[in-house]
């Protein structure tokens, strides 16, 4: 075996979290490891937040061309997708994202290694390189940031019919005529919408009686419709029993009996930690019954001066939700106080439009206890929707009836997922509805949505 190289921080996996702790301290004149293995910058980057929404805003901007006439823009000829400059298009943004990342982590000062690591001992890991050859590294400090990778649903044949998932589907070999999501979930809602822009006959099939199952019944309802609208033929309460790829399709076989039938398949069933392989018993970590690193509110684990960040350790799957992580535990190892309880972590669906949310649900604020207050609005009422001629959705806001506080908002609609931050700062700053309602807010901007959103509730 290799001499063993002691460093101050190891840091296993490079995501947002990850990279950042070991960029930041390696500045600071730590003696820093950081072991990746094969996405430089992680998952976000490379297959996940960047090239899915760099894709959205091709859709988007496809809808934008069809409906040029409408503000007085003449375009010649039917817009359509060029697939190559489709791939171009993504592959710049990822691409320059990642010479970004390869050229900023050695500037650090990080030693980066490309390879696999794997315990094999208390703090200490054995790391094959991708170029060949080991390394033995031990850290004063590790960190697991190992993230997470598509599930595979225990459906019969599915693995064998050589289907896509959330990250393959990114490779953009075509542009298919026909194709079933299996999964009604933000990921699978978010495909859906894009490919039917781009003129694909999409079927989504979802096992439960609402998409979006984690969002209140009228909200999702409204995402659905939106959906239908564009061309998405939606399948609820629907469970695929088998799938086997035939002559050029892909059929999936539904608990009922009945078939359906597309080009291609999509499955967008959640996803699931990276930790086999990881020899995390030798490092004495021990994991959840649902297979992510056990932490605590401190991000530690079970192992003294092992932490684990991000995805794999059950933190909400959204990039800013690793960033907080990042640091958390930055104050933690440098002699501060953080903790990850009571985050209010926003997240935007990027269907077309798009659903943004922060806070409880309506549904969950009733089932904590809270008397509350409801107020709807059609994004049609809006006056900048109606500038832009966007006027699909609907924003819903619920109310503290007794202190007045935003419990929460689910917006959805053109510009949502900008708009929520300023309701997640209010309810950060503690300012009641009233408040929110009465401020002066720029017209016309979607922003001043909030004004009539909350206008509805009285006083």
């Amino acid at each position: 075996m290799s001499d063993i190289e002691d460093v101050d921080l190891l840091v296993i996996g490079g995501g947002k979290a990850g990279k950042s702790l070991a960029m930041d301290r390696a500045r600071a004149g730590w003696q820093v490891a950081m072991v990746e293995r094969d996405k430089i910058g992680g998952t976000c980057i490379n297959v996940a937040c960047i090239p899915t929404k760099s894709l959205v805003g091709s859709a988007r901007a496809l809808l934008d061309a069809r409906g040029a006439g409408t503000m007085g823009v003449e375009v010649e000829g039917e817009p359509r997708i060029s697939l190559e400059r489709l791939r171009e298009h993504k592959e710049s943004v990822v691409g320059g994202m990642v010479a970004a990342h390869t050229t900023m982590f050695p500037a650090s000062g990080m030693d980066f290694l490309m390879g696999t690591a794997r315990f094999t001992g208390e703090r200490t890991v054995e790391v094959a390189l991708n170029d060949g050859g080991t390394r033995v590294l031990r850290g004063r400090d590790v960190v697991v940031n190992t993230g997470t990778t598509p599930a595979v649903p225990p459906v019969e044949g599915i693995e064998a019919a050589g289907v896509w998932n959330s990250e393959s589907i990114l490779h953009l070999e075509k542009i298919p005529e026909s194709m079933i999501v299996l999964g009604g979930g933000y990921v699978g809602c978010e495909f859906a919408s894009m490919f039917a822009v781009f003129g694909t006959k999409v079927i989504l099939l979802q096992g439960r009686d609402q998409i979006l199952p984690r969002e209140d019944p009228d909200v999702a309802a409204d995402v659905a419709d939106a959906l239908t609208a564009q061309g998405v033929e939606l399948r609820l309460g629907a469970r695929a029993r088998a799938v086997r790829r035939g002559a050029g399709s892909v059929v999936v076989t539904l608990e009922d009996g009945s078939e359906v039938q597309a080009e291609e398949l999509l499955v967008a069933t959640g996803r699931v930690p990276v930790t086999g392989g990881l020899g995390l018993d030798a490092a004495g970590v021990e994991l959840t019954d649902k297979g992510f690193v056990a932490v605590d509110n401190h991000l530690r684990t079970s192992a003294h001066h092992v932490w684990a960040v991000g995805d794999v350790a059950g933190s909400p799957q959204f990039t800013h939700a690793s960033w907080h992580d990042f640091r958390v535990l930055k104050k933690l190892l440098t002699g501060g106080e953080a903790v990850t309880d009571g985050r209010l972590v926003p997240y935007t669906v990027f269907t077309t439009p798009e659903l943004a949310r922060v806070g409880l649900t309506e549904t969950q604020a009733r089932e904590r206890g809270h008397d509350v207050r409801v107020a709807r609005i059609d994004v049609a009422a809006i006056p900048r929707a109606k500038t832009l001629h966007e006027t699909t959705g609907s924003w819903k806001a619920v109310v503290d009836a007794a202190t007045d506080q935003i419990l929460g908002v689910a917006l959805f609609g053109p510009g949502s997922g900008e708009v929520v931050t300023a309701v997640q700062m209010a309810m950060l700053g503690g300012l009641t509805y009233q408040q929110v309602r009465d401020a002066v807010i720029t017209h016309p901007t979607m922003g001043e949505g909030l004004n009539l959103l909350l206008d509805a509730l009285g006083d």
